[in-house]
């Protein structure tokens, strides 16, 4: 019996390349550097499934390819922006994701950048190694108190409810939210979250400001130059979602110009590359897409992969289909 053929974009925790190893013929990136387009065609040319990572672009032009043998893109990540799905559906191609698994440590992480760019834990390091510092003293490095302010999220999906559980039970945060599509009241209701009914009305009222909605054509640079003339200019923006809903031009000159105090970033517009304008800043916390990096939660991911896998190749409908 032929066993499948699995291309890995990179190189994935031990325990799950051990696994699929077992299971298919496995093709594994050794070299761990991304893919480029050409690469990415020759692995959905030869492989029945091919399992790329957020940072692989799967567009309509790699898609049309004339000798695709892949049946399944099993993406290893919660997004799915990277892949054309309406070019995938035209070549009966299943296209699955891992949600649900990096929910707690990306919410984990965007707790992290609240709690740092507030109380400016990243300068205070930066100070310290600089051998800066010179002992303590009553006005040196003052930040922003956490408990009792006001977090504001755009959108209340699994990532953004577990993020107003820790800020409302963990910090004594007042949560509000904005989302067209909110979950079930009673589960609004269990984390302590009030609606907003507009992103403008949301951004008035927030101390802090964390995204959590997906990238597409009406997120992206939802955060624009009009929407940081709506914030406070002691509030401050958290974006552990993805790079584009961030007009980065405009957060540069809002953080320059003194129209927000601060932001957390976890992901970036045209990643991996950060402009300088931005890592010349002070009060900016910036994050090298560390959402789901715990060895936990990565083995778990691909473990969510192989579960895919098994079913679509036993005839079955994978548990996480998008598409």
């Amino acid at each position: 019996m032929t066993l499948p053929k699995i291309t890995l974009t990179r190189r994935w925790p031990e325990a799950v390349e051990d696994q699929l190893r077992r299971t298919y013929n496995l093709d594994s990136n050794e070299s761990d550097q991304p893919m480029n387009p050409e690469q990415l065609g020759a692995a959905l040319a030869r492989s029945d499934a091919v399992c790329p990572t957020v940072s692989d672009r799967i567009d309509a032009e790699l898609l049309n390819g004339a000798d695709i043998q892949a049946r399944i893109i099993a993406s290893y990540g919660v997004g799915f922006d990277h892949i054309d799905l309406a070019a995938a559906k035209k070549r009966g191609i299943v296209v699955t994701n891992t949600p649900e698994v990096l929910t707690d440590c990306t919410a984990d992480l965007a707790m992290t950048l609240l709690l740092g760019i507030a109380r400016r834990a990243g300068e205070g390091e930066r100070h310290v190694r600089a051998k800066a510092w010179v002992g303590w003293h009553p006005t040196h490095m003052m930040g922003a108190k956490i408990t009792g302010k006001t977090l504001g999220l755009v959108g209340l999906g699994r990532i953004g409810l577990a993020v107003a559980r820790r800020a409302h039970f963990g910090f004594g945060m007042r949560v509000i939210y904005f989302d067209p599509a909110p979950p079930p009241a009673d589960v609004v209701q269990a984390v302590g979250a009030e609606a907003r009914d507009s992103l403008k009305s949301l951004l008035r009222e927030a101390d802090f400001v964390s995204l959590h909605c997906p990238s597409n054509e009406a997120t992206h640079h939802l955060m624009n130059a009009e929407r940081f003339e709506l914030m406070r200019d002691s509030a401050f923006l958290i974006n552990t979602s993805r790079g584009d809903v961030v007009d980065c031009d405009a957060l540069v000159d809002a953080l320059g110009n003194k129209q927000i105090a601060g932001a957390g970033l976890d992901v970036y517009e045209g990643e991996p590359t950060v402009p300088e304008a931005l890592t010349d800043l002070e009060n900016v916390m910036l994050l090298p897409h560390l959402g789901s990096a715990t060895l936990e939660t990565r083995i778990a991911m691909g473990m969510r992969v192989a579960e895919n896998l098994e079913a679509f190749f036993a005839g079955g409908e994978p548990r996480d289909r998008v598409g």
